[in-house]
Parts: structure tokens; sequence; C-alpha cells
């Protein structure tokens, strides 16, 4: 480097990611598209449900406004697969395998030598490999991959949905579009985010979960398509896949690999490893070439399949799902930063230390029979800190079975006429009845401002209608009367509470095992940085 010359700093690829998305993720609407006039629609080549899905709904958005807009898909083969045939034919989805530029004058009707005014790229990034190169005016993206590369201003990409339609129907409900209304526009977002997230065993977030529960899609239609899913080509990757399974006896989890495959395929072996005796648990991968897709399930009560699919994916991919089935994806450029062949022999290694080491280093305590040694721990009361609350009763009837719906999941909850739901310093969700909250809380008069990102919302099962809880909460603050033992944990640690003794609370190293001072049975996990807000030593 010549003197006085600055460098560029290194930053990793991980890095770039979360930069660009900061910059650009909410920043487009659909109607900002709307000041163009010749719209080409474009999903990545070979494309799947979400992709189709995607498509179909900006588009039926765009032509409801009188664009002359139409839907593309490029590169060397038409779609072939059965359910995709069936999802473009039964829900009139007009989209055209395109191979040339002219093909899209021809089909905007034109003139020859003028470019579209703006691509909009759904379910994938113009200039990504996977996507055929056309030319326009202006570039718009609208996806729920990784970013790798500087966006253009019209961009909207959320990497933490499970669908890329779950991005177009929330854009949608942005803008008002009754989405309902429209039965076959319903049953393919749906079914893109179905197909995407490996029948919802990947949906954690709970846009995505929102949008499955509200669509009123066709069951019928979905029930057909479910039936034309698996090729012959793929029921016989099952088949090998499943003869070259590896079984480890002192866990009771099994390891398969399988040929590249549609995600779908891997859930369903990883369904099937869990009908075989001792197999408690399940890791199905396959190797494509830009990444690594994974299918996680679970039987038993001591692994929840969604966190050990995040431990998998820790730092070179993303994972997530439901207590009993999951599944995620690790992304191949994040695998060499650590200097790793992707290669299938590494890679097998890499899953078989990952697993171990979730299984091996992982300390479990059952409050209802644990004896807490509390000499080695440290007394610590609760600060004084203004939170919220809600009272149950304010939204639902008393009898209702609800569940609440928070970005750490869903919570069930039966409210009855004591039920209040307690807002935590970082948005998180504590229902307890109404003389535990006093004894621990003082409400007062001032506004509630709520910390979180995603509003709590309160449904009831039966009727499926749901609350935003902030409109009904008020201010508290904590009295500060509490006093526990606590100690930062080492190791991962699960606790299965006495209040829910069939699901455990995880300790990552760094947070605190806390045991309350007037009932030793009562232990809990709290996160290293909500624990350093609210409590405080007792010297």
């Amino acid at each position: 480097m010549e003197s006085g010359e600055i460098q560029a700093p290194f930053f990793p690829a991980f890095v770039l990611y979360f930069q660009h998305e900061k910059n650009y993720n909410n920043f487009m609407r659909l109607s900002q598209l709307l000041e163009f006039e010749n719209i080409i629609v474009q999903c990545h080549n070979n494309p799947d449900a979400d992709a189709l899905a995607s498509g179909y709904a900006v588009v039926k958005y765009l032509k409801s406004k009188g664009k002359n807009v139409r839907f593309i898909y490029g590169g060397n083969f038409e779609i072939s697969k059965s359910n995709l045939k069936l999802m473009v034919s039964d829900l009139s989805i007009k989209v055209h395998y395109v191979r040339y530029q002219e093909q899209l004058n021809e089909l905007l009707n034109i003139e020859k030598d003028i470019l579209p005014d703006v691509i909009v790229t759904v379910d994938s990034q113009y200039g990504e490999g996977n996507i055929q190169k056309f030319e326009a005016k202006n570039i718009a993206i609208i996806d729920h991959h990784q970013v790798s590369r500087v966006l253009p201003e019209l961009s909207e990409v959320r990497s933490y949905q499970a669908s890329c339609a779950t991005v177009v129907w929330d854009m949608l409900r942005q803008e008002e579009f009754p989405v309902n209304d429209d039965i076959l526009l319903a049953t393919a977002l749906y079914y893109g985010l179905m197909t995407d997230s490996n029948n919802f065993s990947e949906v954690h977030h709970p846009l995505d979960m929102d949008m499955r529960d509200e669509l009123k899609y066709s069951v019928s239609i979905i029930t057909k398509f479910k039936n034309s899913n698996i090729s012959q080509d793929e029921l016989r990757i099952a088949g090998i896949a499943l003869l070259g399974s590896e079984y480890y006896r002192d866990y009771h989890y099994t390891i398969v690999k399988t040929d590249p495959c549609d995600p779908n395929v891997l859930g369903i072996i990883s369904d099937m490893l869990l009908e075989v005796e001792d197999v408690d648990c399940c890791l199905v991968y396959s190797i494509h070439e830009g990444g690594i897709k994974i299918s996680v399930r679970s039987c038993v009560r001591e692994v929840k399949a969604d966190e050990l699919a995040k431990f998998i994916c820790n730092g070179v991919g993303d994972g997530g799902g439901h207590r009993v089935k999951a599944g995620g994806s690790i992304r191949r450029a994040l695998l060499e930063l650590q200097e790793m062949d992707y290669a299938a022999p590494t890679i097998q290694q890499f899953f078989r230390s990952r697993m171990h080491s979730y299984f091996r280093n992982t300390e479990i305590i059952y409050a209802d029979s644990y004896k807490a040694d509390t000499s080695s721990m440290q007394s610590y009361r609760k600060k004084r800190i203004k939170v919220g609350y809600v009272k149950a009763t304010d939204v639902v009837p008393a009898g209702t079975r609800s569940i609440i719906r928070t970005l750490e999941g869903d919570v069930d909850m039966p409210v009855t006429d004591d039920t209040v739901i307690a807002i935590g310093i970082q948005g998180e969700i504590y229902p307890m009845k109404w003389d535990d909250f006093i004894k621990k809380y003082e409400p007062t008069s001032e506004p509630y401002n709520y910390p979180g990102e995603y509003a709590p919302t309160i449904k009831a099962v039966e009727t499926g209608d749901s609350e935003n809880l902030l409109p009904f909460a008020h201010s508290c603050i904590s009295l500060g009367t509490g006093e526990i033992y606590a100690k930062e944990i080492k190791i991962r640690t699960k606790v299965f509470t006495r209040w829910d003794p069939d699901s455990y609370y995880l300790g990552k190293p760094g947070d605190f095992m806390a045991v309350s001072k007037t009932d030793t049975s009562d232990v809990y996990i709290i996160e290293r940085d909500i624990f350093s807000k609210t409590y405080e030593i007792i010297e």
C-alpha cells in the first residue's frame, strides 16, 4: 500500500448481509411501483411455489391499478414438477417462460427498441446466478433471502421471513389490498409459505404465523397440491437416503444425507425416521450448490426441534420452526469463511460435530425434583423499573382458550377473571394471576410505550379472532420486592419449570439460573441482558 493511501476495511460476508438489510429493509412499498407503466415481474429460474405465489400476487396488485404487467421466468428449463403445473393451472397463474430480451417487448406489446420501465424480481435478487438477467430502465427487488450485493433503491428484503409470499402479503396489507376476497390468491400465498417452510415446520417469525392463520384459502386445492408433491425420482432419493442413515445410540438420534431434492422431501424422510424404534431426534440434510438445506425432528420433551435447528445453523445460516418439526439452511459462503472445504465428507463431519456437541454439552434441570445448592449462588433483588401489563379480560372474555403471539413464539393461555399479561422490558410476555401481579408490580397512570419489535397479539383458539394487546396495555412499576438466588451458567442449560413441566426454558452460557428465595423449587432462566437490567446484587 502506498504511503497516504487509505485501505478499505475488510468486512466478512455476514456483516455485509446485515448492513444491506439495515439500510434497505422496509424501504419499499408496492404503491411505489405505480409510477411505472410497462412492468415485468420476474421470479428465479426453475421457479418453486413460493416464487410463483409471490409473482402472482404482485401482478394481481399491479393489474388492479391498471398497469401493463407480465409475469416471467427464464433459465434452461420450463416448469415440470406436477404440483407446480397444477398450481399454475388451478390458480390461473399466467406466467411466461422467456429466453430472450425481445420476448419481453412482445409480451408487453411495446416497441422493440424500448426497455420495460421496471423489472421487479421476486423471491430472488437481480444479478444473482439463479435468475436470468434481462434489461430494464429500473430494477426493484422483493425477496426473503440473504443479501449479498448492494441493492437498488426500490428493494424490500426480509431474510427473517420463511417465504417471499409472506413479504408480499404484508406489503399488500400495507396497501389495504383485499387478499382474502380472492380465494385463488390467498391459496397461492398459503401454498408458497407452506412449501418454502417445509409444511410450516420452519415457521418461527410471528408474521409468517399471522399469514398462515389469516389467509382464507381453498382446503381442497391445497390437498390436491399436496397429493402431487413427490415425483418418482424423489421417492427413489428418499429410499436411498434412508438406507445410509447413521444412528447414535447414546443419545437416540439419527443423521441422514440425501441427494439434492425439494426441501419437502427432507421433511418426509424426517417424519419417517421418527417412526423408527429408539429414534428420538433426527437431522436430514441435502447439499446444494449455494448451501445446505436441513430438516430436524424431535419426539421428546428434552429436545425442541426449532432450538436444535438454530444450534446446528448458528453462525453459518438460519434455523427455526416448531417444537416437533423444524428446519433451516446453511450458506456455503459462511461455511467457507470458516475455511471449511465444501465437500460431502467435511460437511458430514460438521453435522456430526454439531449434533454431538448439542447433546453432550447440555445440562437438564427438572425443577420439581431439583435441589439447588444456593450456597454457591449470589443474592439479588429486583429493581424498580417501569414495564407494562394487560388485563386479559379487557381483550377476550373469561373462559376463552387463547394464544398470545410474540416475537419469541406462541404462548398458550386459558383466560380467567384474574389473568394478567405482564410485558417485560424487552417486550417479553409473562402471564400470571392478579394476586401474584400486585405482589410484584404497582399499576400507574402513565402511558405505556412498548419496547419490542413485533406487537403481541392474543387469538381466541375457537374463533380464530386476533386482537392487538397494545391498545389495552397499561404501565406499572416493579416493586423491587422479589429476591432470588442466581448464578451465571457456564454451559447450555434446559430448565423444566414447576409451572410448565412439559417445556423447557433454554439458558445459554452467560445467562443466569435463578431460584426464588421463598420457594427453592421455583427455578428458572433469565437472559443475561434482561438480568442486568432488572436485578441488582444484595451486598
